[in-house]
């Protein structure tokens, strides 16, 4: 079988992007985990779909695949990089493009400079939103792990977030811990784990384990979480520069019952054929 694909990514998480708007399947979660193979398959963190929309209100529909095969629900990387693919082929262009992703639709804007603008809906603090199986919704929350009490934030942006703020960002044990708060019983749906060092309130450093990935370069909704999570601890201001081990992005929140922004670069690496055996 020969699959045609764009290689892409934003600020260094990255994604293989597929034309499906003519399949009449969803994609397999077996074929995600073959593509995103880095040594066996093209290699990516996530693997991006574009589909016609069954919504008239928008322009078209994306799916995204984890390298694991597990379906997402959102992705703030991938979107701009879907923003951007379409872009390049003259099929979207301007400002309030809409686009239906797993969560729901999403607004953005294509940039005079290149860059994306995302709305990421609001932040969703409620525990069973998250989903977090605690017995009531808090700002902070703790967890046991060989003895020690590990305090985090959470939130959903259409997907789960924990963070926990840290010293030192480069000596986060973001594997180690990252990869068991992951799959705690806590997170019915598991969790990505995103670590924050505050260098001031407007400028934060940010790791990120992704569920289903593992430590990316970049996470645009753990990002957005980041903030979101800082903001309600009263930690930055409404606009915060993230800086992530891939890249920057930019981060714009004015708190509860407004959207939430992310601005951001993407950009397409090549075009090839998979020949899957």
């Amino acid at each position: 079988m020969s699959l045609r694909f764009t290689k892409m990514h934003g600020i260094g998480n990255d994604f293989v992007v597929l034309d499906r708007r003519d399949a009449g399947s969803p994609l397999p979660a077996q074929l995600a985990r073959r593509l995103a193979d880095r040594h066996f398959g093209v290699g990516c963190d996530q693997v991006m779909t574009v589909e016609r929309s069954d919504d008239a209100s928008c322009a078209f529909r994306y799916g995204i695949w984890n390298a694991d095969g597990s379906a997402a629900a959102q992705c703030g990387n991938g979107v701009r990089c879907v923003l951007r693919w379409l872009a390049d082929r003259g099929l979207v262009q301007g400002r309030g493009i809409r686009l239906l992703g797993p969560s729901g639709p999403v607004v953005a804007d294509v940039l005079e400079d290149g860059g994306i603008r995302v709305d990421m809906g609001e932040p969703q603090f409620d525990a069973a939103r998250v989903p977090l199986s605690v017995a009531a919704t808090a700002s902070r929350y703790a967890l046991q792990l060989s003895g020690e009490s590990v305090v985090f934030g959470a939130v959903s942006l259409g997907n789960p977030h924990a963070l926990i703020e840290v010293a030192d960002v480069d000596a986060a044990p973001v594997a180690a811990l990252g990869s068991r708060i992951e799959v705690h019983p806590l997170f019915p749906d598991r969790v990505n784990v995103g670590f924050a060092q505050v260098l001031d309130r407007g400028h934060i450093r940010l790791r990120v384990f992704e569920r289903g990935v593992g430590e990316t370069l970049a996470c645009g909704s753990g990002a957005c979480a980041a903030v979101a999570i800082l903001q309600q601890w009263q930690r930055v201001d409404a606009d915060v520069r993230v800086d992530l081990p891939g890249g920057t992005l930019q981060i714009s929140w004015s708190g509860p019952g407004h959207p939430l922004w992310m601005t951001g670069p993407a950009t397409s690496v090549f075009d090839g054929v998979w020949n899957d055996e």
